[in-house]
């Protein structure tokens, strides 16, 4: 397992990451689950209410938002285009440890484990209503082909990594989203909302969750 990454326990019993070169967790220590399904699956994917959605993730990470979105898809009968950007994958030594499935009582093979065992760059379809694509690429560096609904924004902090929180990039991922989308993330930081209405998106400040007093969600 690569040294620079330790499973943890978080406070709801769920398991997330931290990286131990930047001392950085990949999801809240006080509940990865119940802040995943807060941030994104609350008010993101639940938010769009029409029947055929395209999403945007940065940061596939431990695959936790892929999955919740994927069941929640099959649960409200949503059509769903999942588009995953990844630059540092981690390997199957560390994500066949995840219970993430266990803890909402479905099955892993069908919803979890075919997101991870998905080959790079290509699309599948896991279900008749579900396409997923996950790519290996720097959000950076990243093109586009098609425009998307919802971007849920998971990378790392912006004190950890500030090159991904800025006006060029959410410039950026105001062109990749239709209108009326939105764009949700765990930081309500003074900068990035600064960096997002600058960049032309509404911004609304929501409550928080597991130890957080706000979030971002911000429309085309």
């Amino acid at each position: 397992m690569n040294k620079n990454l330790s499973i943890i326990t978080t406070s709801d019993g769920s398991q997330t990451i931290k990286r131990i070169d930047i001392d950085e967790h990949y999801h809240s220590v006080n509940g990865a689950l119940q802040e995943s399904l807060h941030v994104f699956i609350d008010n993101g994917f639940r938010y769009i209410s029409k029947d055929e959605i395209s999403i945007f993730e940065v940061g596939f990470g431990t695959g936790l938002n892929a999955m919740l979105s994927f069941v929640e898809a099959e649960k409200l009968n949503k059509t769903v285009d999942y588009t995953t950007i990844e630059l540092y994958p981690i390997d199957k030594e560390i994500f066949t440890q995840f219970r993430y499935a266990e803890m909402l009582n479905i099955d892993s093979n069908k919803y979890f484990l075919p997101l991870h065992n998905a080959k790079w760059s290509e699309s599948i379809e896991l279900n008749k209503g579900f396409t997923f694509t996950k790519l290996n690429v720097d959000l950076l560096e990243y093109n586009p082909n098609k425009q998307f609904d919802i971007i849920y924004f998971d990378a790392f902090s912006p004190d950890k990594q500030s090159e991904l929180w800025t006006k060029t990039v959410f410039g950026k991922m105001f062109a990749m989203l239709n209108a009326g989308g939105v764009l949700v993330t765990y930081s309500s930081k003074g900068e990035v909302k600064r960096n997002l209405r600058d960049s032309g998106f509404s911004v609304k400040r929501l409550p928080g969750a597991v130890g957080k007093r706000h979030i971002l969600k911000a429309q085309k």
